[in-house]
């Protein structure tokens, strides 16, 4: 009566286990599901909505049933309160108490027949198979199926280990300064290397790019421009015209040329002419003065 009490059955409820035909039974169910989400919704199937599947489970063991945190409370008869057991523990073992209160009011209906009532009745209960559907996992490789590997009865070959890479290199050997100090020059040289190698990347971009690929990249552009827009390379005329870098240094070295010839017959004023504006020297003569005075 006292456990009854502490599992929040009612009082008048408990009271009927001082009857000689009432017992009862604290079936423990905390411990058949290990993971608690799993436990809880479990649980929840044998409630049931609005206590249906429950209800239906006391009506046909003719058993009070009260499921309190990780413990069933069950009252009745020992008849009712096995069979009330079977469907409570199986509904934890993930099958579902339909499939039993089914079974449960056949063999109800069977009970009520005198001519059956000594026969078996393994042939009209309902036998449920377990179906575990199998779910195609989605491929992560686009479809493409993964060669099968080919079977050898021996272990694939073992790797070495840090003291065999140690031994074969004739580090094992060596003291713990002497190993610190050949990681320090080891790391000194790579962060050479890599420097050298950043200075050289650094280095390309300030390169003169040949002639060859300078007109051959002229050429590439001006072919695109001509695609993209044909009319406005037509009134461009000369415009898109391929320059070249040994007639241009011609030209520049053939008007230098002819300047220091002219300069060499002609007058010095007559060269300076061309580079210096006169009016411009005498107005800074006319300011000198000006200060002066």
């Amino acid at each position: 009566l006292i456990k009854l009490l502490a599992r929040s059955i009612p009082c008048q409820q408990a009271l009927k286990i001082l009857n000689d035909d009432v017992h009862s039974e604290i079936i423990k169910i905390g411990g058949l599901v290990r993971n608690k989400e799993r436990f809880v919704k479990r649980r929840q199937r044998l409630i049931g909505p609005d206590g249906a599947t429950l209800k239906a489970l006391e009506l046909l063991t003719q058993c009070y049933i009260l499921v309190q945190g990780n413990t069933v409370a069950v009252m009745g008869t020992i008849k009712g309160i096995k069979q009330a057991r079977q469907v409570i523990v199986e509904c934890l073992k993930n099958v579902h108490p339909v499939y039993n209160i089914k079974r449960l009011m056949i063999m109800k209906e069977l009970a009520n027949d005198p001519k059956l009532a000594t026969e078996d009745w393994s042939r009209f209960l309902p036998t449920f198979k377990k179906k575990n559907v199998q779910r195609r996992k989605p491929r992560n490789d686009g479809g493409v199926e993964k060669k099968k590997k080919v079977y050898t009865p021996f272990p694939p070959t073992q790797l070495p280990s840090k003291v065999d890479k140690q031994l074969d290199s004739g580090e094992y050997f060596l003291s713990e300064r002497q190993r610190k100090t050949k990681k320090l020059v080891e790391k000194q040289n790579e962060s050479i290397q890599k420097s050298i190698e950043r200075r050289m990347e650094r280095e390309k971009e300030f390169e003169a790019p040949s002639s060859s690929s300078k007109r051959k990249r002229d050429g590439d552009d001006d072919e695109q421009q001509d695609g993209k827009k044909p009319a406005a390379a037509a009134k461009s005329g000369e415009s898109s015209d391929i320059l070249d870098l040994d007639a241009l240094k011609n030209k520049f070295a053939q008007a230098d040329s002819q300047r220091k010839s002219s300069a060499g017959e002609g007058s010095g004023s007559g060269s300076l002419v061309d580079f210096v504006d006169v009016s411009s020297a005498k107005k800074a003569k006319k300011k000198k003065k000006k200060k002066k005075a």
